[in-house]
């Protein structure tokens, strides 16, 4: 009787946690032989500022990703220089 517990963050769709439910319950079947009404599959969602790794979290980590794709207004690239 596997119980299998996902720990994902939020931001999915509806749809693609369903597959991933799909998937993971066909893996069960095919891999441990698992009957299908004895698998259970919980997908739990966390808020990305519930989220931490090394000490930052997934918002903190997406926050410094954008502010690192913004580019240099002149007026900024002008200020580096001096």
């Amino acid at each position: 009787m596997p119980l299998i517990d996902i720990s994902i963050a939020e931001g999915r769709s509806a749809e693609q946690v369903r597959a991933l439910m799909a998937g993971v319950h066909q893996v069960a079947e095919s891999t441990v032989d698992a009957a299908p009404e004895n698998i259970t599959v919980i997908v739990r969602e966390v808020p990305r500022e519930q989220w931490s790794r090394n000490n930052q979290t997934i918002c903190e980590r997406e926050s410094a990703t954008e502010d690192a794709a913004i580019p240099n207004t002149p007026a900024d690239a002008h200020d580096a220089e001096n």
